[in-house]
């Protein structure tokens, strides 16, 4: 339905008139600074989450380490058997180099493995260790044997 050219509702709104396009004169560059200011926030949140990966990986690490040397210590029927030591720092990665300490007891061994966590945020002190242990038993004797 068409309506007539001189109808009411053909007739423009009152006011001011259609909005000039593009930024106004004051706003220029106005988003470009705000991302300025943003962007520290943005990347300090970046490295933290890598931080928390880091950690989380060095825990993951240390597991490791404790249930390699766990195992080594728990062979000792086997003269072939590697030191508990070098079977935990070797089975992590190089830069990890955990602290291992084997501690035998009544038909087990319990190792200990720590690992130091390190920092990728700067400024930032150390994260601390993390430790972990591995329980593993140890094989019979002759005597024991039935």
């Amino acid at each position: 339905m068409r309506r007539a050219p001189g109808s009411p509702w053909n007739r423009p709104l009152p006011g001011p008139g259609p909005r000039p396009r593009g930024p106004r004169r004051g706003d220029r560059g106005q988003a470009a600074l705000e991302y300025l200011g943003f962007l520290p926030l943005l990347l300090l949140v970046g490295l933290a989450g890598f931080q928390l990966g880091i950690a989380a990986y060095a825990a993951q690490q240390a597991g490791t380490a404790a249930r390699a040397a766990a195992r080594a210590a728990s062979m000792t029927d086997d003269e072939n058997a590697p030191d508990p030591v070098t079977a935990g720092r070797a089975a992590v990665s190089g830069w990890v180099d955990p602290s291992i300490d084997p501690v035998p007891g009544d038909g087990e061994v319990t190792v200990t493995a720590t690992v130091r966590i390190p920092s990728v945020v700067p400024f930032w002190g150390g994260f601390g260790d993390v430790t972990k242990t591995a329980t593993m038993p140890l094989p019979a004797t002759p005597e024991e044997r039935p």
